[in-house]
């Protein structure tokens, strides 16, 4: 069966192998997480599962969700995410899943939100060149340069790269090994980072590229 969870990033250490060799882990507190709708191709017109993650107060909730949770049956949930899995009959509504669904040597894809950095000019945010810094360029190095529109069309075209925000984009890292995982607290070790700030939610799933 195909698997996936939901968890929040609680931070980087290092781990140690039999030879001794040092492992940079990313620990992931994952789970436990509820099954709270499945979706057939019957129903919705495909096939997935709708995970919850995270306590909530129900007073924090609109009516359209308290409905939600309170059909499946199960306490209300901060995050849901769906999964969409080659077969999902093993599932049903309101089946616990833990971090002891994955093991020590399995291959996850992890999604996550990455940080956001404020504002930033087109040098930090896409690499551009700045103009040289010597006699004659005056207070515009890093300035983004002549956008070239001309009086046709008179405007700056969609797309062009420009200063803005940057940051805050849906960030996936496919490929990583799961190292080591602890089912009494719910904690899973992945090799190297992953996307997204200390806290912050990420979704883990069987990586698509096997072994």
């Amino acid at each position: 069966m195909e698997k996936c969870i939901i968890g929040k990033k609680v931070g980087m250490t290092q781990l140690f192998d039999e030879k001794g060799t040092v492992i940079p882990v990313t620990v992931v507190e994952a789970g436990p997480c509820v099954v709270v709708q499945k979706k057939t191709a019957e129903n919705d017109g495909y096939e997935a599962v709708q995970l919850g993650f995270g306590s909530v107060s129900e007073k924090r909730l609109t009516k359209p969700q308290k409905g939600h949770f309170a059909k499946a049956d199960v306490a209300p949930k901060k995050n849901l995410r769906e999964f969409r899995l080659g077969d999902i009959a093993p599932l049903s509504v309101g089946d616990i899943i833990k971090a002891d669904t994955f093991a020590s040597g399995d291959r996850v894809d992890v999604c996550g939100t990455s940080k956001g950095k404020g504002y930033a000019g087109t040098i930090k945010r896409y690499n551009f060149h700045s103009l040289k810094d010597t006699h004659g360029t005056g207070p515009v190095h890093r300035h983004v340069g002549s956008l070239g529109a001309c009086s046709t069309p008179s405007r700056v075209m969609k797309g062009k790269k420009l200063p803005g925000h940057m940051g805050v984009e849906r960030v996936t890292v496919q490929n990583l090994d799961v190292v080591k995982v602890d089912a009494e607290n719910n904690l899973i070790a992945l090799r190297g980072a992953i996307p997204g700030p200390k806290g912050g939610i990420v979704y883990i799933t069987d990586s698509v590229k096997k072994a």
